[in-house]
């Protein structure tokens, strides 16, 4: 299966998110491959400061035309997670004709809801291509202050978003994930269950 992460708008969380979701699949005992496909590289900076005293995450670099190549990664690995630039890139749109599960972390701000109408397009027409492709919108960093009402206001924002699925399931701001990357570990290497339950409340939602 591919899984691709991608967004119209940086600082999102895509590359924590990313690396949390190749986390929770190694604990199901699935084989993983990342594939960094921002310019920014992100999670090859964090894979190259890892200690070789946790968990082998395969991660690999591409950018341009990708389709072929997560085909290929996709004959020899359980899962195949890519992480796409903040951006209308060709990487993203790329992967899109080739992925089973599309997932589009959001911050809950104006700024990200007014990139969904292009994000929401580039889908559709992927589809017109790839047919099994199932999208999904996460409201990712989101303040977990009972009082700041943003995450609601968002989600009802998005209530009837076309053809990709808000999941109810979202991720808290939370220190522990600067944290974890600071460290070059995932969220599942540190000890905060609260996190770590969010990830998996998403994961099964999405059916994986």
């Amino acid at each position: 299966m591919i899984i691709v992460i991608g967004s119209q708008k940086g600082g999102v969380g895509k590359s924590t998110l990313t690396v949390a979701i190749a986390s929770y699949l190694r604990q199901q005992g699935k084989s993983v491959m990342v594939v960094d496909a921002d310019d920014q590289q992100s999670i090859i900076n964090w894979y190259n400061n890892r200690s070789e005293e946790l968990d082998h995450i395969p991660v690999t670099g591409a950018s341009g035309r990708i389709k072929n190549m997560l085909l290929e990664h996709g004959q020899n690995y359980d899962f195949v997670i890519v992480d796409c630039a903040g951006r209308d890139s060709a990487e993203m749109r790329n992967g899109l004709l080739a992925c089973d599960i599309f997932i589009s972390p959001l911050r809950a701000s104006q700024m990200d809801l007014d990139v969904m109408p292009n994000l929401t397009r580039i889908f559709t027409e992927a589809q017109d291509f790839n047919e099994k492709v199932k999208g999904y919108v996460v409201l990712n960093m989101v303040p977990t202050n009972m009082f700041i009402t943003e995450g609601n206001e968002a989600a009802d924002a998005l209530a009837d978003i076309p053809a990709l699925t808000l999941t109810q399931s979202r991720i808290c701001d939370r220190k522990v994930h600067r944290d974890a990357w600071g460290q070059s570990k995932t969220i599942f290497e540190m000890d905060n269950q609260k996190a770590k339950q969010e990830v998996i409340n998403l994961m099964k939602e999405i059916g994986l």
